[in-house]
């Protein structure tokens, strides 16, 4: 297995005490169940259950004890129960059980020292049955695909990431980083893709992995959706959404369809509690905090951009182009910057992405990120070139009621620049320019940049 950041909270999780059981939430095949077993060679004894086996399932709906669950699982893996031993439950799909999920209090309760870990890739199944888990009684955890740094680890090793992280990337250096960011960008981050990279770096190898990846989710959909329409709607979605990927989005006739805006609004609604898609809506203020505007279009982000690119057929497009942002008209790289900071936002437990559009009639300024740091919004544009047009973040600077930090995200070296908007209003500001291999960094790079 290749090593995965998100390791290092599951290992917080563990010392803290006391330790609730924790929900691992992800897209289907993002390595949730793969990640937890890794981590259960750092225990004692671990224990897995799979609720999709129906000697497994038959376990939790024969009694809701769950010292009489726990004793059973020892004496069926032979193993002897042990308080002073580190013993790890790993409860994977537990969507299929729903009585499972209530059960989770109940160890949490009277067996706090028994670490327990659920999965599954269809936890939204469990909205359809009105099965919620306990509140207070749990802690979450999101997995998405790999980020550029697991990425880069597996394929150059640890001694690439540290360079990353010390942000210590010389001008040597920084094609290299530049054109792994664009491979990554290009084959995504689902680890089966990664994982066959790594050993072939062949893309024609690895058409099939996505096309299995997008039958698995069709397969789904049944699970996902509360009703025969709602199936309709979503496998209308899975087929179109990706081609609208790093958009703003129409709901009423999505995909050049006939439903209408609720009927795609409740149908995305599911694929987003799924991990598959995110929509992302804009904010109209410079100042913290940041309120979404739910009534004006929201961005469509995909769960990954490899998948986005194999069924766009864009691959070759990126392969042509040495420039990312050259690629899908600007939309590759919007797509893999949103997937970066989605996992930055996971670590500090913000669940919404945003970005910027000026509230005011006849203007179109668009800021295509926002990140809040502290009190302050910190504008992110994607852009290329030194002297490429800046209008919608010199819009956002001279709107502000402060002296503005902004952030560019490029292909070029990193640098920081103390400038100017253009004439009349001639407004003071901070651009950071930073390569898209340090997006991973950006708070390191904030707090020793951030005016």
């Amino acid at each position: 297995m290749f090593s995965r950041e998100v390791i290092k909270q599951l290992r917080q999780w563990n010392e803290r005490s006391p330790h609730k059981p924790l929900v691992i939430r992800g897209a289907r095949q993002v390595g949730k169940s793969t990640l937890v077993r890794e981590f259960g060679k750092e225990f004692d004894v671990f224990i897995e259950v799979n609720l999709e086996l129906s000697e497994d399932a038959e376990i939790f709906t024969r009694t809701d004890d769950v010292l009489e669950i726990w004793q059973f699982l020892c004496l069926r893996n032979h193993v002897v129960s042990d308080k002073n031993k580190r013993m790890l439950l790993f409860i994977d799909e537990i969507q299929e059980v729903p009585q499972a999920v209530a059960l989770l209090r109940y160890f949490y309760e009277k067996m706090p020292w028994l670490y327990v870990v659920t999965a599954g890739s269809r936890l939204q199944s469990l909205l359809k049955q009105r099965v919620s888990f306990p509140v207070a009684r749990v802690e979450y955890l999101n997995l998405r695909p790999f980020s550029f740094m697991e990425y880069l680890n597996a394929v150059e090793g640890e001694a690439w990431c540290e360079m990353v992280r010390q942000l210590n990337v010389t001008a040597v250096m920084h094609p290299k980083l530049i054109g792994h960011f664009n491979q990554y960008a290009l084959i995504g981050g689902m680890p089966e893709v990664v994982s066959n990279y790594v050993q072939y770096r062949d893309i024609e190898r690895l058409s099939p992995i996505f096309n299995s990846l997008l039958k698995g989710y069709n397969e789904d959909v049944e699970r996902y959706a509360k009703n025969e329409e709602q199936v309709r709607v979503i496998r209308h979605l899975l087929e179109t959404a990706w081609f609208s990927a790093a958009e703003a989005i129409a709901m009423n006739n999505f995909g050049n369809s006939n439903y209408t805006s609720k009927q795609i609004h409740d149908a995305m609604d599911c694929l987003e509690r799924a991990y598959i898609l995110s929509l992302d809506y804009p904010i109209t203020t410079t100042s913290a905090p940041a309120i979404p505007a739910l009534r004006r279009a929201p961005k469509l982000i995909m769960v990954d951009s490899g998948i986005t690119n194999f069924v766009a057929d864009i691959q070759i497009e990126y392969l042509q182009n040495k420039e990312l942002l050259d690629t899908w008209r600007g939309r590759a790289a919007e797509q893999i910057v949103a997937q970066e900071l989605r996992v930055l936002l996971d670590n500090k437990f913000q669940e919404k992405q945003y970005y910027w559009v000026r509230d005011k009639k006849g203007t179109t300024a668009e800021i295509d990120f926002i990140w809040q740091q502290n009190a302050q919004i910190i504008p992110i544009e994607v852009k290329t070139g030194l002297h490429s047009h800046l209008r919608s973040l010199h819009s956002f600077v001279n709107t502000a009621d402060r002296h503005v930090t902004a952030v560019r995200f490029w292909s070029g070296e990193f640098s920081v620049q103390d400038t100017f908007t253009p004439e009349p209003e001639k407004r003071p500001y901070r651009l950071i320019n930073v390569p898209f291999y340090y997006i991973g960094q950006l708070e390191a790079i904030l707090k020793q940049h951030l005016v």
